[in-house]
Order: structure tokens, then C-alpha cells, then sequence
């Protein structure tokens, strides 16, 4: 079985097809608010680093849009937080 953060690869890997995909498990920095929001430890809160060319002509809040609908499961199955930074090649580079 796939822990979240695999999950949420394989997900963005499909839908994006990134050249870059960086993702952190950043869930022990919030452990104790996600105890007091009735969070289940850990696999909550992540950082992502996307560079993908199926973001160009978006904004960013159409990016984190974007992002967020692909991963709307793990929203619902637990997955309370996400960090994103998303670029393109074209802005990586320049």
C-alpha cells in the first residue's frame, strides 16, 4: 500500500507530467495544531516543487487551482495542508 506521498506523486506525475517534482513531508512541523484540529498524526501538511509545462499561460492561483482539484482525494482522506511552488521550464530557466 502507498503511503500519501506517493500517492500524491504518482497523481501530480499523471496529470503533470513535471520535469521537476520535489515533495516534503512537512507534517512533524504541525503535529501538535493537528492534534488540536483532530488530525491524525503525520502524512497531513506537505511541501511540492513542480516545474511543469501544463502550467504555462496559468496564473497562479489557477496553478494551485489546478493542484489542488488533482489531489481533491487526499483532501478528503486527510491531507489538510499544502505548500506549492509551481513554475514552469521557461521560468526555471530564465
Amino acid at each position: 500500500m502507498m503511503n500519501r506521498q506517493e500517492r500524491i506523486q504518482d497523481i501530480l506525475q499523471a496529470k503533470f507530467t513535471p520535469v521537476v517534482l520535489d515533495i516534503e513531508d512537512q507534517s512533524h512541523k504541525h503535529a501538535s495544531h493537528a492534534a488540536r484540529d483532530g488530525l491524525e498524526p503525520g502524512e497531513t501538511h506537505y511541501k511540492v516543487m513542480m516545474v511543469s509545462a501544463a502550467l504555462a499561460g496559468q496564473s497562479r492561483l489557477a496553478r494551485q487551482r489546478a493542484v489542488n482539484e488533482a489531489l481533491e482525494l487526499e483532501f478528503k482522506t486527510g491531507l489538510h495542508a499544502l505548500s506549492l511552488v509551481l513554475r514552469t521550464p521557461d521560468e526555471v530557466k530564465g
